[in-house]
């Protein structure tokens, strides 16, 4: 049988990358290869009732062995990784003994993980850790998330004495982009509650995200000669910057932290005839969030006024929404989390999400699903890296809450 280790190294073979825009499910064909490769490793780890359905959506059990009135609790994590760094091809290397110096992804390129960039390097010093070699990404969202909760269903199974009740497991695609909840099949997953693996450093415990829309503003131009373009020419790449010119300079990711909202330019391309831009948009606070929503679209009729009807068109998709409302009124989901942590030695850190999971629309949904650590940190980018150490706690956190929950009297 695997360790964590081997497994979460061999998920991060897969290229599992989604993709924005390709109107299906799973939104990448490669997302499905990885699909048919866990349906298959969940049966061959002794789990029930292991199906993938058509959409890439994978559900297992693993039945009680203790009180049959116990609650049924579920563990989520996504499979996809994010479009915003290539995840093919991934090289993972072992840095053991980490020494707290700067780590050297890529000599030759000159790509270093340098602690004055990522102080989060020096929390793990002495601790061994996976790192890529500078031009992918890791995989660790969500990827150890996954081989966490599969090592945890090992492990309960290899040890009968910790007695809990029905145990469902449910990984899924298309999270990176929102939609990784859009067709989860809550009734299906019968579960009263559940916990996405899918947080980032040791101890993380999230149930309050961002609520979460999308915008994508099409511009129409009209191109001329530029020999004869005055009164005539309609530059829609230079409206385009024009429009990335008006969003607040204190309302960006990069200056932005805490409980604080921002826009944020996922991409920006086209000429003089026509330019899209694509924006996500993000608050905690529901006012402010609308709020944020109405901007962008008064930016849309600001310069339509001044280039002409039809010249912008705004359209915005909302995402997920916080999900604190829906988890609040049942402390013992996170009172519990809050328990399974503290016995593996783990100290809890209850903090907002400054983004978002699956649990949050699966919440809204009736399925009251907060946010626990992964392990991995600096996620979406080449400098990802994730301690080993944090693997194993959160697949004992995992164990623990399957415990306590076999406990539970409502």
């Amino acid at each position: 049988m695997k360790n964590i280790v081997e497994r979460f190294l061999t998920y991060t073979t897969f290229d599992t990358q989604s993709a924005e825009d390709a109107g299906k499910t799973p939104s990448t064909d490669k997302q499905l290869v990885f699909a048919r490769f866990l349906t298959e490793e969940l049966k061959s780890v002794g789990l029930e009732d292991v199906e993938m359905d058509e959409q890439g959506y994978i559900y297992a059990t693993l039945p009680a062995n203790g009180k049959p009135d116990a609650p049924v609790v579920g563990f989520i994590a996504h499979y996809d990784t994010s479009p915003d760094c290539s995840g093919a091809n991934i090289k993972p290397r072992i840095v053991e003994n980490y020494d707290g110096t700067d780590i050297v992804l890529d000599a030759e390129a000159g790509i270093v993980t340098d602690t004055a960039t990522f102080p989060e390097l020096r929390r793990h010093i002495g601790e061994d850790i996976i790192v890529t070699d500078g031009h992918t990404l890791l995989g660790a969202d969500d990827k150890a998330g996954i081989a966490e909760i599969v090592q945890a269903m090992v492990y309960l199974q290899e040890h009968p004495e910790i007695k809990h009740g029905t145990i469902r497991v449910a990984f899924n695609p298309d999270e990176e982009i929102g939609l990784g909840a859009q067709k989860f099949d809550v009734a299906k997953f019968g579960c009263q509650w559940a916990y996405t693996m899918d947080g980032g450093e040791v101890g993380e415990l999230e149930y309050e995200c961002f609520n979460a829309a999308a915008a994508k503003i099409e511009i129409t131009g009209k191109s001329v000669h530029t020999g004869y373009a005055k009164g005539k020419m309609i530059n829609a790449a230079r409206i385009a910057a024009e429009l990335v010119s008006r969003i607040p300079d204190t309302d960006l990711p990069e200056t932005t932290e805490g409980y604080e909202g921002f826009y944020h330019l996922l991409a920006i391309e086209g000429g003089c005839e026509r330019a899209t831009l694509s924006y996500i948009i993000r608050d905690h606070d529901a006012r402010k969030f609308h709020e944020r929503q109405r901007f962008m679209e008064q930016l849309g009729e600001e310069l339509n006024e001044k280039y002409g009807e039809g010249t912008v068109k705004v359209t915005l998709r909302e995402q997920y929404r916080n999900m604190r409302e829906q988890v609040e009124p049942v402390p013992h989901v996170i009172d519990m989390a809050i328990k399974a942590m503290e016995s593996a030695g783990v100290s809890p850190r209850v903090q907002a999400i400054r983004g978002g999971t699956d649990g949050a629309q699966l919440s809204f949904r009736g399925l009251p699903c907060p946010n626990i650590f992964a392990g991995g940190l600096n996620f979406h980018g080449p400098h990802e890296f994730l301690p080993i150490p944090s693997l194993h706690k959160a697949m004992q956190v995992v164990v623990n809450i399957a415990e306590l929950a076999g406990q539970f009297n409502d």
